[in-house]
Parts: C-alpha cells; structure tokens; sequence
C-alpha cells in the first residue's frame, strides 16, 4: 500500500506533462494553421481592394486596350476556359485508363514498378520542362501551330497527367479488396468489377485529385510561354486551332505596363477574375464528387 502511495505522485507528474506536451502541440499547430489562413486572407484581401473600381461588366466583356479605363479580359478569359475543358477530356480518360491498367491488369514485375517510378519523377518535373517538349513535340514535330487553343492543352494535360495518374491510383487502391472478391465470387468478370465495383468507390478520390491537377493547370503561365502563346489576344478562338491567350499571361502582360492603372487597378482585377474562375470550376468538380459519393 506504501508503495502504490509514493507512486502516485509520480504518476500525477507524468500525467501533467503529458498534457502540457498535448496543449503545446495543439497551439503550434494551430498557429501553423493561422499563418497561413491569415496570410491567404490579407493578400486576397488587398487584391480584392484594389481591385475596387475596376471589376465591372465592361472589364469582363472587352477586348484588351492600351488604355487601362477601357481594357477588358474577355479574350483570355474564353481562351483560358476553353483551354481547361480541352484539357480535362484529355487528363480525365488517360489519367483514369492508366491507373486502371497499373493497378488492375500490371503484374507487379520490373517493368511496372519502372513506369510507376517514372510517374512518380515526372510529378516533380519542373513546368518549364513541359513547355520545351510541347514546343518540340506539339508545335515541332505535330505541327499544330504556336500558341493554339490545342498546343497549349495538349503541353498543360502533360504536365498534370502524372498527377491525375498517382491520385487515380491511390483512390483505386484504397477500395478494399473483400468486394473484389465478392463481386467475383457473384461471378462478375474482371471489367465488370471495375465498372460497377471498384470505380463508384473510387471515383471521389479521383475527382478530388482531377479538381487539384486542374487548379494547377490553370494558374500555369511558363509552359504557354514556351509553345509561344501570344500574351494579348483581341479576339475569341474559333476553333482548336485558333491562336489562344490566357489569363495568367494576360495579367502577366499587364503587370509590366508602366502604368500604374494597369499595375494596380486592372491586375487586380484580373487576379480576382481568374480567382472566380478557378474556384467556381473546382465547385462544379466537387458537386459531381459528392454525387458519387451519396450513390455509393
């Protein structure tokens, strides 16, 4: 009985610290976590400040002019969504495809966990790299044409395809193999149980990383560079062919313009545009997320 008294103390001691240790992990993370809301929320906060006065219909619905009180956005704006829709019925099926085969077909030998490899480094492959080989491959060697609607989804759709792909296969593997089996042991073939088994419960995961490869996507400016997209267009592409611009390098246009009108007020403006841009794509991904995931 003396014994189990004087380790009491001890244990009360331990006890405290534990939770001294808790609390002050707790805080630090949550001052992680406010660093970088607060700091998120004071810059968009100043973007959306000056952009005051400038944001209108006018702005949204006019071609670019060299002066700041009549310039519009219209142009990159159509070409910067074209250029995403393009990109997602590229990503999407290839991205999905791919995942598919390396973690339902691919035996598990040399050659896959090479592919795999590959994928994982091309995830980290700088944009500018990505520009390079769409203007020797796309623009070079297919001929599409410098700064097209196609040239520039077909480089951006390379460089998030290994993203798509690694998400894609995560989501796929986190589907537990018992209602594989089950599925089989109901007599469904191989493609049947992917169709109706595997991709239902996989297909919020992948949404989730389609909608962060394509938020990605859209605020790439160097691989556009790089297929020489042109940084102003007046007018609307016609066709997959059409030479394209599109928002970040319209912006980026505007941001070396002596003016301070155009380095202020319009690139604001344009920030706060591709911002609605971004999140009202990335809404509509996960509307159709959710959907999936109440069926399943």
């Amino acid at each position: 009985m003396a014994a189990d008294t004087r380790d009491e103390p001890a244990d009360s001691e331990f006890g405290q610290i534990s939770r001294t240790k808790d609390v002050s992990f707790r805080l630090l993370a949550l001052a992680a976590t406010l660093v970088g809301i607060v700091s998120l929320a004071a810059l968009l906060l100043n973007v959306a400040v000056d952009a005051v006065g400038w944001l209108d219909w006018q702005f949204l619905t006019n071609p670019p002019h060299p002066d700041p009180y009549q310039a519009g956005f219209l142009p990159a704006l159509v070409g910067s969504v074209a250029i995403m829709l393009v990109i997602a019925l590229i990503t999407f099926p290839l991205g999905v495809g791919a995942a598919i085969y390396l973690e339902e077909y691919a035996d598990d030998g040399y050659l896959t966990r090479f592919i795999q490899l590959n994928i994982a480094n091309l995830a980290g492959v700088p944009s500018v790299v990505y520009g390079l080989l769409g203007l020797g491959l796309f623009v070079g060697l297919f001929n599409i044409g410098y700064g097209t609607v196609l040239a520039a989804a077909f480089t951006i759709a390379l460089l998030i395809l290994p993203i798509v792909i690694i998400s894609a296969q995560e989501a796929i593997r986190s589907v537990p193999d018992s209602q594989r089996q089950a599925s089989y042991g109901m007599g469904a073939t191989k493609w049947q149980t992917i169709r109706n088994v595997v991709l239902p419960r996989a297909m919020p995961g992948i949404m989730t990383g389609t909608i962060l490869a394509l938020g990605r996507a859209i605020g790439e400016t160097a691989p556009l560079i790089m297929i020489a997209a042109p940084t102003t267009v007046f007018g609307l592409p016609n066709g997959p062919f059409s030479k394209v611009s599109a928002m970040p390098l319209q912006i980026y246009n505007w941001a070396s313009y002596p003016q301070t009108e155009f380095q202020y007020g319009v690139v604001a403006a344009g920030v706060v545009t591709l911002l609605v841009v971004l999140l009202t794509i990335n809404s509509i991904a996960i509307v159709i997320r959710n959907r999936y995931q109440q069926r399943t």
